[in-house]
């Protein structure tokens, strides 16, 4: 296997555990958060700056990278790590979740997804043969197969369609992928809410061998109980020697949450598209910078926090950036945003560690006021 897991802890608590993801351009710790590149780049930040808070590996987007520059021309360019000066390792999702999430007009065939393009309306078509072509083009170090993501709510007989041909995806995508020693795949999981339809996913996609597996089809709108249950069912079916991803989630309280349930790896736009909006995540809780009782706060944004945001401006100042619409004060909130949520996953591993985890998640949801309301963020 390209991507290689070594266990170092399971909680004594729960399922939580704690390993070590090795990868062709490093390891990093689990679990972890990933920062999204969406465009090969993590919006307004530099390489440096996301080194400076502790990001170890990187996600970058198939379906915007293929649209804009073209994969053909980041593979020119030596692929995606020259070409963004990253030198740690990369996840690229395959494309499905924005061919879903985007596309207004969708026909789905066996072959797979013709789509109209989200802003421009030209046609497209994308399948696992092309997605798999584009990210070997890539060179991500860790691939996602092609699957569809369905929509929350959907009916049994819709989602056991869309889960069984997903499987067919799946093994479309494993005999398309062309550089089998210098990039992993990973399989999706899919099924909806239904535990007979993620069992046969998730034993399907086991018995193709991937190199790791993510749950898919959660954090789409459903409630938190039904994912929190989802997982508590799909998880255990998965090896506990390779690598757990759940995507598209970036909450504190999903994160700890997914946690208790053996989750390594997540990602999400949150702490960049809530920073661009002039919020931030705090140790106590959601803070909007632009409310005007921030006005005259000449206090740091969050005081328990090490980021260059909080050791360097007040949140007067950053309200001032963000009521004038300056980039720099969406810029210094993404800083703070990330750097909250990588913390928040260096605690979660220190909590792991010490087998304090269900102190942990407790104090993190008193303190974030995570009792009082099922919105999490």
């Amino acid at each position: 296997m390209v991507i290689k897991y070594k266990l170092i802890k399971e909680s004594k608590e729960c399922a939580a555990r704690l390993g070590i993801v090795e990868t062709p351009h490093g390891s990093f710790k689990t679990p972890v958060f990933m920062a999204v590149g969406t465009q090969a780049t993590v919006k307004t930040l530099t390489k440096e700056e996301l080194e400076e808070l502790g990001s170890k590996i990187i996600l970058g987007n198939t379906y915007h990278l293929w649209n804009q520059p073209g994969n053909e021309i980041i593979r020119e360019a030596g692929g995606l790590h020259k070409f963004m000066n990253w030198d740690k390792p990369i996840l690229t999702d395959s494309g499905g979740f924005q061919v879903f999430s985007l596309a207004k007009l969708r026909d789905i065939h066996e072959e797979g997804v013709y789509f109209r393009h989200h802003k421009s309306g030209k046609q497209l078509f994308l399948s696992p043969e092309i997605a798999m072509e584009i990210q070997n083009d890539l060179g991500s170090d860790i691939m996602m197969a092609f699957d569809e993501c369905p929509p929350y709510p959907a009916s049994y007989e819709y989602i056991k369609e869309s889960t069984e041909r997903t499987l067919r995806w799946a093994e479309r995508s494993l005999q398309a992928h062309k550089n089998k020693t210098t990039q992993g795949l990973f399989g999706i999981v899919q099924g909806g809410e239904f535990e007979d339809l993620r069992k046969y996913s998730a034993e399907e996609l086991v018995r193709m061998d991937f190199d790791g597996y993510s749950v898919g089809g959660l954090s789409v709108g459903e409630p938190k109980e039904i994912q929190n249950r989802v997982l508590s069912f799909t998880v255990p079916l998965l090896p506990k020697d390779k690598p757990r991803y759940l995507m598209g989630v970036g909450s504190p309280g999903m994160i700890l949450d997914a946690v208790e349930r053996g989750i390594d790896m997540f990602d999400c736009v949150l702490p960049t598209r809530i920073a661009r909006h002039g919020s931030a995540m705090t140790t106590k809780g959601r803070l909007i910078v632009k409310n005007k009782e921030f006005e005259r706060d000449f206090t740091p944004l969050d005081s328990e926090c090490d980021c260059y945001t909080c050791t360097n401006y007040t949140r007067a100042y950053l309200r001032h950036l963000i009521k004038a619409g300056e980039i720099l004060g969406m810029r210094l909130l993404s800083i703070h945003n990330i750097r909250f949520l990588i913390k928040l996953t260096e605690n979660i591993r220190k909590a792991i560690q010490e087998d304090r985890f269900y102190e942990y998640k407790e104090k993190v949801y008193r303190d974030y006021g995570l009792h009082d309301s099922n919105k999490d963020f």
